[in-house]
């Protein structure tokens, strides 16, 4: 069943194709944000972002008249966007070519967790348990996740993960967006889209436990 604002989307799209100016500034007022976040995960500047997201509502006007709603508006038009994302930034020789990461996420690599913080196999109490478990971040975590210099560390980390962790955490964790909408998005299954997810998260926990935690 169509969501609210898969409804809305819809009678929008059908003003578009009428060529209706105002439907056209309502989707961009509803999606320019989200659009511009997530080219920025592709992009080496603002400024190239802002290009990716013109280029993709241009292949919305492009396109709309043989958009039939098969899939909703708003996975559609991100389509758009990270396709035409990828390719700039294969052209532009920044990132390896995405139809290599595919597979990637579920080959052997560095572990989300480190090793050492689990016990051995053969420990006689708790083999394979925590060894060294997450540590409370204080009474109060809300405020310090809330505090300026914690959310900037997050963007930083996020910003330097893996280009495919980074699309995956972007979406699902920055723009709340349900795993099976970004595997719609991106082209990846779901066993790589929650291995992806795992990763990227693991790495910006452990980065906010050093911060929030340095001894």
């Amino acid at each position: 069943m169509a969501s609210h604002a898969e409804h809305d989307d819809a009678q929008l799209v059908d003003a578009l194709k009428r060529r209706d100016e105002a439907a056209f500034v309502q989707l961009v007022r509803r999606y320019q944000g989200p659009l511009l976040r997530l080219a920025l995960v592709y992009a080496g500047s603002r400024a190239v972002a802002e290009e990716i997201v013109q280029d993709a509502w241009l292949g919305v006007l492009q396109g709309v008249e043989k958009f039939e709603g098969r899939s909703s508006f708003k996975t559609w038009l991100f389509r758009i966007l990270v396709n035409r994302a990828r390719t700039r930034a294969e052209r532009e020789g920044r990132t390896v070519p995405f139809s290599a990461l595919g597979g990637a996420a579920l080959e052997p690599g560095e572990p989300a967790v480190a090793a050492e913080r689990f016990r051995g196999p053969s420990d006689p109490q708790w083999p394979l348990h925590w060894a060294v478990p997450p540590r409370s971040w204080g009474a109060s975590p809300e405020e310090q996740l809330l505090a300026r210099e914690t959310l900037d560390l997050v963007e930083r980390v996020i910003a330097a993960l893996p280009p495919a962790q980074r699309e995956v955490i972007t979406l699902r964790d920055v723009e709340g967006w349900a795993a099976e909408e970004v595997c719609n998005v991106l082209g990846i299954s779901e066993t790589n889209q929650r291995v992806l997810l795992h990763r990227a998260r693991s790495r910006v926990r452990g980065a906010l436990e050093s911060h929030l935690d340095p001894s």
